[in-house]
């Protein structure tokens, strides 16, 4: 069985040869780490301060790729390029007219959207803004690294894309309270990019998309059950139902205490679920819940035990993890959200080393 085979297995409910390992990104920081750690020569400094994933340089996109071999990844996973240019002032703006403030420690955070009031949706157009050449980087990885893995894509939660555009989450809240037309018509511009999204990804051979977009914080959902019932589930049903028309496997990421929702998760059709940060779920039970329905993704912490725990405690957790979660397939190892700067390189390759030494099933 092949990375991609034991992969798609997985995602298919079933136990493969071994657990399958996948991350769905390793910053820069890291990768730069790790390829030290390998003893491969680096000699390009970082790419800048905030760059999405989809913007690293070459070089780096080159360590990436000799890293999933290296280690012994089963996956790869990047997104497509939002286009963007520096603005100044810390700021960058998407070819979407989305702008940010950037940050060494994650995502860049939204500061302005394109859709300030109802009158602004007139018109407005994401598809059309979509190019080939977005999806350049990815199609790099995939031939790069080979059709034997399988290749992750990040797509953007019709929830997130739509506060994108309204330039903050708290806006799109006060939309659902005084202005339900406007949420309805943001959802709509929001799914059909996505389908546009996934006829690209389709035909550059990406294997599975990854909903990308946080529903819950640790205690509970953003948004009750009703609204996203309403607002939110109806698009995803539709992206998932469309992903799988084009025979791709589709995953939906959230951090956070998702269980009031988790049902609405597999009634959508998602093959997945990550990354069950385990602050608020215990992947015991989600595992129990999720048994034939949903493969589930995750769980090795990235908030303490990465950054700061040791390599023995990483070891130990993710033997824990496999005893509890990979009996009966179903299970996809990786951290519990990404690798992201704070993580240690060093306790990232002992989690890597530990998936390899407990991943196998009893015969």
């Amino acid at each position: 069985m092949n990375s991609k085979q034991r992969i798609l297995t997985a995602l298919n409910n079933a136990q493969p040869d071994k657990v399958p390992i996948f991350e769905a990104w390793i910053d820069e920081p890291i990768i730069v780490g790790l390829a030290k750690i390998l003893g491969v020569s680096v000699q390009k400094p970082r790419t800048g301060k905030g760059l999405l994933q989809a913007e690293v340089s070459p070089e780096i996109l080159d360590l990436y790729c000799l890293l999933v071999k290296e280690l012994g990844l089963d996956a790869t996973s990047y997104e497509f390029s939002r286009g963007l240019e520096r603005i100044g002032d810390g700021r960058s703006r998407d070819k979407y007219g989305r702008v940010y403030y950037l940050s060494e420690h994650g995502d860049p955070v939204v500061a302005e959207g394109p859709i300030k009031e109802s009158s602004d949706i007139k018109g407005y157009d994401m598809v059309s803004k979509l190019k080939p050449d977005d999806f350049a980087k990815v199609q790099y990885i995939i031939d790069k690294v080979g059709k034997d893995r399988a290749h992750f894509m990040g797509l953007t939660d019709p929830f997130k894309t739509s506060w994108l555009l309204r330039g903050g989450m708290e806006n799109l809240f006060i939309d659902y309270m005084l202005n339900p037309g406007l949420v309805h018509d943001l959802a709509r511009i929001a799914t059909d990019f996505s389908m546009a999204v996934i006829d690209m990804a389709a035909k550059i051979g990406v294997d599975v998309l990854s909903m990308n977009g946080d529903l819950a914080g640790e205690t509970t959902t953003f948004i009750s059950p009703k609204h996203y019932r309403e607002y939110v589930k109806p698009c995803q049903r539709e992206i998932v139902d469309y992903a799988h028309r084009k025979e791709l496997k589709i995953i939906k990421h959230t951090d956070g205490n998702a269980w009031l929702i988790l049902d609405d998760f597999v009634e959508v059709g998602f093959d997945g679920f990550h990354p069950v940060q385990p602050q608020c779920m215990d992947i015991a039970e989600v595992k129990e819940h999720l048994t034939g329905k949903a493969c589930i993704l995750g769980n090795i912490d990235c908030r303490h035990l990465l950054p700061f725990g040791t390599e023995k405690e990483v070891e130990e957790a993710v033997k824990e993890t496999i005893e509890k979660a990979a009996l009966g397939g179903g299970y996809i190892i990786s951290s519990s959200n990404s690798i992201h700067p704070g993580c240690k390189a060093e306790n990232y390759m002992a989690m890597i080393k530990a998936a390899h030494k407990y991943g196998g099933y009893p015969h």
